[in-house]
């Protein structure tokens, strides 16, 4: 009920990541269902069932990050939200975290499967009823026990997540010394420089073995000779692909996610590097500062969209069918969702320093053209990275 209370009450930036979070699920949901009508539909194609399953794993772990990250920006999960006086307090917060999230992803399970029963042509006198028969398998039962079990997978695995990262820690710093006292004749001390996240030197080893892997797969043709089938259940250069080809792929993209934040930081170095004015100072400090924070879901954003660019140089999105540009669209739906929800914690973060900044006479027109700056360097440096990891996707296939 407090969940609900909260939901009706928020702002329509927060309702507006909900229902974002809402249509994923919803997605994901339907993809599910999809999985499950073919496997029905095709009793003895045991594989390609498997592998429609399996594949679902993609948009649902983008759903995932996207529920963390909105659960994150909640503004009613803050310990400082005024929740403590009614004794929510932060051991509490997970649990609030999780139903919020479960009852938008319940909400968008139980929309995907109405829409699912309309396509099959279950639920008559409705437009467009029974569209998609042949896809879904139309006149075939389809087990309930699975059906269910199958939509509360995307609410769960969100409803988990956002627990999980919602949870309290330990916020015990050890006494700090007595600062000396200063003397006028010392040098002036500067910040120390904040530390580098540790994911670039591993995530550029993970894109290594995954352009080696994906290489030596896509020239072995004695071992592509003898697969059945391909491990993407689509048409054309991309049904044919083997399992060391999308091993690759994978490790390419969990290269890229894990070497994001790393770049982000090296983008704030440089950026602050040398004698800087005060627009490079603020806008290079910031994203070292939150290099942590939106690193992996621009990493995921990039790799999302490598992707792509990938797919439509080997085949075209035309053989990706419905179902894979749903697909598609949720990944890439929820990965600007999630950069978008990122960077609106950054601002809600950097809030008090920006006021601290408006009282000392800093114009607005300054600090609107450090944001500026930030995303022009980002752009900038994640586009040639981008198509650089889209034209290493697609050349073992394409060879």
């Amino acid at each position: 009920m407090l969940a609900l209370r909260l939901a009706r009450g928020a702002d329509p930036l927060a309702l507006c990541r909900r229902l974002l979070l809402t249509c994923a699920a919803g997605g994901v949901g339907f993809l599910l269902l999809s999985a499950l009508a073919y496997a029905v539909d095709h009793p003895g194609e045991g594989r390609p069932a498997v592998l429609r399953l399996a594949w679902c794993a993609v948009p649902l772990a983008a759903t995932v990050q996207l529920a963390v990250a909105v659960a994150r920006a909640d503004p009613a999960a803050r310990p400082a939200s005024g929740l403590d006086m009614a004794g929510m307090g932060p051991a509490r917060l997970p649990v609030l975290a999780a139903m919020s999230t479960a009852l938008a992803g319940t909400l968008g399970s139980g929309l995907a499967l109405l829409l699912f029963l309309h396509l099959r042509g279950d639920l008559a006198g409705l437009p467009f009823g029974g569209a998609a028969a042949g896809t879904l398998a139309a006149g075939r039962p389809l087990p309930l026990g699975a059906a269910l079990t199958l939509l509360s997978v995307a609410p769960a695995s969100a409803a988990a997540a956002s627990a999980l990262v919602m949870r309290p820690r330990s916020t015990a710093v050890p006494p700090r010394p007595a600062p000396p006292v200063a003397d006028p004749s010392d040098p002036p001390r500067h910040d120390p420089p904040v530390p580098a996240p540790p994911g670039l030197p591993w995530g550029t080893a993970l894109i290594t073995g995954g352009i080696a892997l994906s290489a030596y797969a896509g020239t072995d043709a004695p071992a592509a000779a003898q697969e059945p089938a391909g491990w993407l259940p689509l048409p054309g250069a991309l049904g044919g692909v083997t399992a060391g080809v999308v091993g690759g792929w994978l490790l390419i993209a969990a290269g890229i996610v894990l070497a994001a934040p790393g770049l982000v930081h090296l983008c704030g170095l440089l950026l602050a590097g040398g004698r800087p004015g005060v627009v490079r100072l603020l806008a290079g400090r910031a994203l070292q500062e939150e290099s942590c924070r939106i690193g992996r879901p621009v990493g995921a954003l990039v790799a999302a969209s490598a992707a792509l660019l990938a797919a439509r140089e080997l085949d075209g999105l035309r053989e990706f069918g419905p179902l894979g540009a749903l697909g598609t669209g949720v990944v890439l739906a929820c990965a600007l969702g999630t950069v978008a929800t990122v960077a609106d914690e950054g601002r809600a973060a950097r809030r008090t320093a920006t006021a601290a900044l408006v009282r000392l006479g800093a114009p607005r027109m300054l600090l609107r053209g450090a944001v500026v700056l930030r995303a022009t360097v980002l752009i900038s440096v994640l586009t040639p990275v981008t198509w650089l990891a889209a034209y290493l996707i697609a050349l073992p296939a394409g060879a």
